[in-house]
Order: structure tokens, then sequence, then C-alpha cells
């Protein structure tokens, strides 16, 4: 007798259930809930009554039921995370159902008990019951699915972001190891002390750039990194590489991935700096802009045609930080007649 394997879900594939405890969702469900409660309150009734005072006690009717049954589904929601997409839909969706006519049918009894008459008579509770679970089963299916849907588009545009991110550190990381590695080759024989140094610092920036890129760093430890590239740089380009810093404003705790500054600094010395017989200066400079911080990168532009390779790392930075900090956050070019300024802004909070 043959056996087949039990079919799984890897935990990235199984990321499909929304946050029903979450602001956007609730203010998603009410904003649904409101809405059924005002299309009852339209809809042709038997004993006509002032529709205002209907459509405030069917509001908090519906809006009870619905934050009830976000929390029910709030408290399963790690055992349907377990299940299958599409059998989790289905218990959710029964769920809602049973837990609808359960709190319909307390409602009723409650109501009857106290003989407030804000519901049915005791000979209609039946007919009350089923159509709170015949509606509740319309509109879950239908505001289910569209939040599953929505949280699959979600995941799946993060998970394509995080790829693209990475493919970008595949092809700049090993550009810059391989620039470092040769500028220790050209010290090992001239200056050996140097060599050694650099070789300390280039494991700093090895541990860095081989880094996950999950490991969150601070601002500080990113520029401690670019300052031991500077080191190495320097040791290669002599008095051609001058260096300008004023970076005592910015905030050295704030957090950000590792090696997110130091392509941009590596950018402005091998497509600015280095092609100049004379060399020139790189700028960094550091501000507060209200709620947000401001890294400013300038170094000369040759007057001949950049370099083809010169997006890839503002490509790369350009990505991280738009899948790290989002929409407050930026990088912007400025290409001018003789200098090359890259400005950097991050939202001071992003940790908090």
């Amino acid at each position: 007798m043959s056996t087949r394997p039990t079919r799984t879900e890897s935990p990235a594939a199984a990321a499909w259930m929304p946050t029903f405890c979450s602001t956007p969702t609730l203010f998603v469900l009410m904003i649904v809930g409101e809405l059924v409660a005002l299309v009852i309150v339209l809809a042709p009734q038997d004993s006509p009554r002032e529709w205002l005072p209907r459509l405030a006690t069917t509001s908090v009717y519906v809006q009870w039921l619905v934050l009830l049954n976000a929390v029910v589904l709030c408290s399963l929601r790690e055992v349907l995370q377990r299940l299958l997409s599409a059998i989790g839909f289905v218990v959710a969706w029964c769920m809602v159902i049973v837990t609808t006519t359960l709190a319909s049918w307390l409602v009723c009894r409650i109501d009857q008990a106290l003989a407030l008459g804000l519901t049915v008579p005791a000979s209609e509770a039946l007919r009350f019951v089923v159509a709170n679970a015949a509606i509740s089963a319309l509109i879950a299916a239908a505001t289910l699915r569209y939040l599953f849907v929505l949280e699959q588009w979600r995941e799946r545009v993060q998970a394509a972001a995080k790829a693209q991110v990475e493919a970008l550190q595949a092809r700049i990381r090993p550009h810059f190891l391989f620039n470092s590695m040769n500028t220790i080759a050209g010290l090992i024989r001239t200056r050996p002390d140097a060599a050694e140094r650099t070789v300390e610092d280039l494991a700093e920036l090895f541990r860095a750039a081989l880094g996950p890129d999950s490991q969150p760093a601070t601002l500080g430890e990113e520029l401690d990194l670019i300052g031991r590239y500077l080191d190495i740089e320097r040791l290669r380009l002599g008095d051609r590489l001058q260096v300008e810093l004023d970076v005592a404003a910015l905030p050295r705790e704030l957090p950000l991935p590792r090696l997110l500054l130091q392509p941009l600094v590596e950018n402005a010395i091998y497509h600015g700096i280095q092609p100049l017989p004379q060399g020139g200066t790189l700028s960094i400079r550091g501000e507060h802009l209200g709620d947000l911080v401001e890294i400013v990168f300038t170094n000369p532009l040759p007057s001949g045609p950049a370099a083809s390779r010169n997006g890839i790392a503002l490509a790369n930075v350009r990505a991280r930080i738009g899948y790290h900090f989002g929409a407050r956050a930026e990088l912007r070019v400025e290409p001018r007649a003789d200098r090359f300024v890259v400005r950097v802004r991050l939202p001071e909070d992003a940790g908090r």
C-alpha cells in the first residue's frame, strides 16, 4: 500500500490570515457593519418606526456583533494560521455565523426578559436569529474574502521587495569587497604595518557586509564603518582623497540596516574622486529637518560621462530605504555642473 505525503504549507506561504485586531482592519469592519445597518433600516418594515431611533439601535447592535466577531477571529488567528488557506477561510466563515447566531439568540432572550421591545416578539425570535445568521453569512463571505486577498497581496509585495533588495545587495557587496582586497594586496610589500591595520578594518567591514540584512545596526555603527572604509581608501589614494565630516548633530542610536550608507561613500570615491588626477574632497554632513534626519554626501563630478555602474549603489540604497522605512524616507540625487550631491532623509522616530 502506497502512502502520499501530507500537504503542508511553509510559514511564508501560510501568511494569509489578516490581523483582525489591528486598527485598519477594525475600521474596515466597522464601516461595513454600519453600511449593513443602514441597509436594514432603509428596507421596508411591517411596523414602521422613526428611522433615526431605528438606525441608532441597529447600529449599536451591528457594531457590537462586528467587534465580537473580530475578537473571536483575533483570538483564533494563530490556530487558523496553521491551516491551509482554503480550510482556514471556511473555518473563519463558520465561526462568524456561529458567533452571530449565538449572540442574536442571547440578545433576543435578554430583550424579551427585560421587555425592552428593541428586537422582535417572542413568536418571531427564530426568524430574527435565522435572518441575522443568513445576513452575516453573506456579508462575512465577501468581507473575509476581501481581507484575505488583501493580506496575501501585502505578503507577496513584501516578499518581492525583500527579494529585490537581496538581489541588489548581492550585486554591490562583491564590488566593495574585491576592491578592498586589491588595496590590501598593494600595501603588503611596501607598507606591511598599514596593511595589517587595513586587514583589521576590513574584518569589521566583512562582518557587516556578510551579515544578514535583518539584523539592525545603528547610525553610529554605520558612521564608524564608513570611517574604517575611508581609512582604507586614504591608504590607496593618499592626498588625492580629502574628507570633510560634519555629523555631530546626527543621532548615533538611530536604527538602520547594515551598510546602508557605505555604498554611497564608495560610489562617491570610485566615480567622483578617483577619476580626477588631482582627486577631490568628499563631504558628509548631517542635520535635523523636523522629525527627519538628513545626511548629505557631496563629491566632485568628473567632466566625462559617468560610469555605467554608477546607479547600482544608488538603486541599492533607494530600495533598502523604501523597504525598511517606507514613504517617509527618501534618497534624492542632485547632479550639478561640477558636483554630485546625494541627500538621504530618514525618519528619526523609526526605531521607537
